[in-house]
C-alpha cells in the first residue's frame, strides 16, 4: 500500500488539473486582482485548464480568504492575496481562520518596492513638506483613503499620519480601485498608494506624487524624493507582496506543481513586462521559503500596526 501511494503521488500531480481552477481574490480591482489575472492566464496556457478569477470582497480580505480556508483541499480553489493576509491577525480580535494552520503557502508571486504619497492636484502642495504643513493647518479636515481598514495601504497612511503629525481622517473603501477613484474625484485628498494604482494617473497629471517610501528613489519615478529626503524619518517600508495560497492539507505534490508552474509563468517575458509596467517585481519562491517568510511577516506587521495606533476590532 505504501509503495502504491508513493507511486501515485507523481501521477496525481501530473494529471492535475482536470477541470477549471478557481482563483479567489478577496479584493476588487487593484494589485492582487491584476496579479491573479496576469499569472493565472499564463498558468492556464501551461496547464491546459482555465484559471478563473473570482473576486470576493469584504473585511480587508477576510471574507474571500475564509472562502479558501474552508474550500476542499484539492487544488481547485486557491487564494491570491496581498500582505493583508499577515496584517489581519493584528487588526481583528478574532478571525474565522488561522493564517498558519488553515493554509498551505504556495509561492510569493511578486512584490512592490514602495508606496507613493499621491495627492489630488487640487491640493495646494508641490512637496511632501508643503503637504504636511497644509494638512497640519487643516487638522481633522484632510482625508486619506485606503482599500479597507488594516490594508497595507491603510497602515502606510496611518504610519505617515503618526510620523508627520498631520491628524488626518482615514476613509476606507471596498478595494483599491474605489479608493483611487475617490482620490481622483477629490473626495479624499491623499493616499499612500502603490505604483499599480497610481502610475497611469501620475503620467497623465490626474494625480501628483510627492514622495515614496523606499530607501532610494524609484527607477520608475526618479524625480520623486523619498520621505526620508523629505524629512520624515521611519517611513522606509516596501509596498507589500502578492501571493498564492492553497487550503491546508492540499496534497504537497499539487502545491509543488502549482509553485513550479507559477515560477515558470513568471519567467515568461510578456508576463514580466506586464507586471513591471505595474511596478511589480516577480518572485516565485518555493513553498518552504514562502512559509518561512509568512511566519516572519506576522510579527513585522504586528509592530507596524502598534506604531500606527490601529486598534484591533
Amino acid at each position: 500500500m505504501l509503495l502504491a501511494l508513493a507511486l501515485g503521488a507523481p501521477v496525481l500531480a501530473q494529471d492535475y488539473p482536470t477541470h477549471p481552477v478557481r482563483l479567489v481574490v478577496p479584493f476588487g480591482p487593484g494589485a492582487p486582482d491584476t496579479v491573479a489575472r496576469v499569472v493565472g492566464q499564463q498558468m492556464a496556457v501551461q496547464m491546459g485548464q482555465p484559471f478563473v478569477v473570482e473576486n470576493r470582497l469584504g473585511a480587508n480580505g477576510v471574507i474571500g480568504t475564509d472562502v479558501v480556508a474552508k474550500a476542499p483541499a484539492d487544488g481547485y480553489t486557491l487564494l491570491v492575496v496581498s500582505a493583508s493576509f499577515v496584517v489581519n491577525p493584528s487588526i481583528y480580535r478574532k478571525l474565522p481562520f488561522d493564517p498558519l494552520q488553515d493554509f498551505a503557502p504556495v509561492s510569493n508571486l511578486c512584490s512592490q518596492a514602495a508606496f507613493v504619497l499621491a495627492v489630488n492636484p487640487a491640493v495646494p502642495a508641490q512637496t511632501a513638506g508643503e503637504f504636511i504643513a497644509w494638512a497640519r493647518q487643516h487638522a481633522g479636515e484632510v482625508a486619506y483613503g485606503s482599500p479597507g481598514i488594516g490594508n497595507t495601504i491603510h497602515l502606510a497612511g496611518a504610519l505617515f499620519d503618526a510620523r508627520a503629525g498631520t491628524h488626518m481622517v482615514h476613509v476606507p473603501y471596498k478595494g483599491g480601485g474605489a479608493a483611487t477613484a475617490a482620490l481622483l474625484s477629490g473626495e479624499i485628498q491623499m493616499m499612500m498608494s502603490n505604483e499599480l494604482l497610481t502610475l497611469p494617473y501620475l503620467a497623465s497629471g490626474k494625480l501628483r506624487a510627492l514622495a515614496v517610501t523606499s530607501h532610494e528613489r524609484l527607477a520608475s519615478m526618479p524625480q520623486v524624493p523619498t520621505l526620508a529626503e523629505a524629512g520624515v524619518p521611519g517611513m522606509e517600508i516596501d509596498a507589500g507582496w502578492f501571493a498564492l495560497f492553497a487550503p491546508a492539507r492540499t496534497p504537497p505534490e499539487i502545491v509543488l506543481r502549482l509553485q513550479q508552474e507559477a515560477r515558470k509563468a513568471l519567467e515568461v517575458t510578456s508576463v514580466r513586462e506586464r507586471l513591471a509596467a505595474q511596478g511589480l517585481t516577480p518572485v516565485g519562491n518555493t513553498p518552504a521559503e514562502f512559509k518561512a517568510y509568512v511566519q516572519a511577516q506576522l510579527p513585522f506587521y504586528a509592530e507596524m500596526v502598534r506604531i500606527a495606533g490601529v486598534q484591533p476590532e
